[in-house]
């Protein structure tokens, strides 16, 4: 007796329970199509809003004096606006319709229903920018690290001492100041040298002094005048070399040097002009002398590897641990086709390494004149 009781009590709660989260969905017990008396087999949203206006002006509580009628007034006013927010919206209306006809889906109706009353409308546009604000902060602070990072380096090298301090009795100012405690007159000296280190030390590459001209920001700003430039360089190039078949100026010289190598244009920018003058007495920039060049400096890394001790460590390790260096078993001939790959790659590296500084370090050339 207990039992059928206690189960009939709960099937009571749970339907009041469930009565009054229906009637907090949408328009509650009544549809919103009935609220705004528009046939749902029928429904033009061209209508709608002037449906909505017109029922709005007559039910406004603002028009009612009898205060009994007011509070009526007000409740169907609110019901009218709510009808209106639920089919204006193309997904909204979709979820409601959906709602309508799978009334036994509770779950997933309340789910749609309050996931779009909580979830924020935030415009994308915003979301974007500041996404790309943020990138480009994180951009430029790096890039400021990577610079202290250089400077720091420039600091503790006795040869950039020793020049700034030279610059500092050229303009007259003591490198010990006017204080009488060690400790204060060893952190000025410490500060004006890094002071005029950073004013005439020149870094480039990686670590070059930070600037929002390198951002992501910027770069998406001018883009438009990015791709025109591409465009213009590339007519120029192709009517100035490829028809009229000019001799290549500087320029030009260098942009192919830079091809041939596999440099960026920063990469490039960052060899100091000993380096530069190099390749250009090499004439790199024809494909021909480049290849000659390469493959005389690959011939160059073969030497130093045959008498090189690490180099020898190496390939024995290689040998007697190429057992390991798989779960599947290599043949005999594929792991000296693989050895010899990966010495070819070697040798290609350490000869463009040998033959130009990689930017990517710290680049500090001397101090200005």
């Amino acid at each position: 007796m207990v039992l059928p009781l206690l189960l009939t009590a709960l099937i009571s709660v749970f339907n009041v329970i469930d009565a009054d989260l229906l009637n907090g969905l949408y328009c509650g017990v009544e549809s919103c199509y009935e609220v705004l008396s528009i046939d749902r087999s029928e429904f033009n949203k061209n209508m709608l809003g002037k449906t909505y206006r017109k029922l709005a002006a007559q039910y406004h509580p603002d028009k009612i004096s009898d205060v009994t009628k007011k509070k009526e007034a007000e409740e169907k006013f609110r019901q009218i606006a709510t009808a209106y927010e639920t089919l204006k919206d193309d997904e909204t209306r979709a979820d409601y319709d959906y709602y309508l006809d799978h009334p036994e889906q509770r779950a997933y109706n309340y789910y749609q229903y309050y996931r779009r009353r909580v979830a924020p409308k935030v415009d994308a546009r915003i979301v974007i920018l500041v996404t790309l604000v943020l990138i480009s902060l994180f951009q430029f602070l790096s890039a400021a690290q990577k610079y202290k990072e250089a400077v720091d380096y420039a600091v503790k090298q006795e040869k950039y001492r020793n020049a700034a301090k030279e610059i500092a009795k050229e303009r007259g100012i003591s490198l010990e100041g006017d204080f009488r405690n060690k400790k204060s007159r060893k952190e000025y000296t410490e500060k004006l040298l890094r002071h005029i280190i950073e004013e005439n030390v020149d870094i480039r590459g990686g670590c070059k002094k930070p600037s929002i001209y390198n951002t992501l920001l910027w770069t998406i700003i001018v883009l438009p005048y990015t791709i025109y430039r591409y465009v213009a360089w590339n007519f120029l190039w192709f009517t100035k070399y490829r028809i009229k078949k000019e001799e290549y100026d500087e320029d030009a010289k260098s942009y192919l040097m830079r091809k041939n190598l596999g440099l960026s244009e920063e990469q490039f920018t960052s060899l100091d002009d000993n380096e530069r003058a190099c390749l250009l007495e090499n004439e790199l920039w024809d494909s021909v002398k480049f290849a000659e060049w390469k493959a005389a400096k690959e011939d160059e890394q073969k030497e130093r590897l045959a008498v090189s001790g690490r180099y020898k460590r190496y390939r024995r390790y290689m040998k007697n641990h190429a057992d390991q260096q798989s779960v599947v078993p290599l043949s005999a001939n594929r792991f000296s086709s693989l050895e010899k790959q990966v010495e070819n790659d070697t040798i290609h590296s350490y000869a463009i390494k040998n033959a130009i500084r990689e930017s990517r370090q710290p680049k500090v050339l001397d101090v200005r004149s």
